[in-house]
């Protein structure tokens, strides 16, 4: 019985070939396609993400300082890589400008007179440290993983909709077959 809507039968519909057919397409677009439109998506994100990791890398710079003390104000926070930190005031001493203060993040277990690595962009700002390798590839293969995703779930769904337009066009012409083929049967119109 494998087979059967690609094979000539008296009881296949048109709708029945227009379902294998699809079912052929869906099954390439899903093997083929969405690995391809995953890899693409990969492609572009891996781009995007390293141009960025290069960008941060170029502005920020670290400054190992001291923590002077803790603002009352601040709030801890997550990072990206899922540490606490909050904000708190800094001393470090950079070569020709002498000893420098200002309130930049630390982690959330630094005490007053631990030196820890802050980061700072070139506007003196305080700022999280650049995305590393790690982050880059971990955003690739989110990418990558989303788009085939997406790819598959919306072949899947096109196919639901040609599959529900099939049986309701397969009903409606075994309504009329049997509309022909029923006076014969039960002998009605005699």
């Amino acid at each position: 019985m494998l087979g059967w809507r690609w094979r000539h039968s008296s009881l296949r519909r048109r709708s029945d070939v227009v379902e294998a057919w699809t079912v052929l397409v869906v099954a390439v677009l899903i093997l083929v396609g969405a690995p391809l439109a995953g890899a693409a998506a990969a492609w572009w994100a891996h781009g995007e993400a390293r141009s960025v990791s290069a960008e941060q890398q170029a502005e920020r710079h670290r400054v190992r300082a001291e923590v002077v003390g803790r603002r009352s104000d601040s709030l801890p926070s997550v990072q990206a890589d899922g540490q606490r930190a909050y904000r708190a005031t800094v001393r470090w001493t950079e070569p020709g400008e002498g000893a420098r203060t200002a309130t930049a993040r630390v982690p959330g277990d630094a005490r007053p007179g631990e030196v820890v690595d802050v980061w700072f962009d070139s506007r003196g700002r305080s700022v999280a440290p650049p995305v590393d390798g790690a982050a880059v590839w971990q955003h690739t293969l989110t990418m990558g993983t989303c788009a085939a995703g997406g790819v598959v779930l919306v072949v899947l769904l096109g196919h639901s909709v040609v599959r529900r337009v099939a049986l309701r066009r397969r009903l409606a012409e075994w309504e009329r077959e049997w509309a022909r083929t029923e006076p014969e049967w039960t002998h009605r119109g005699a």
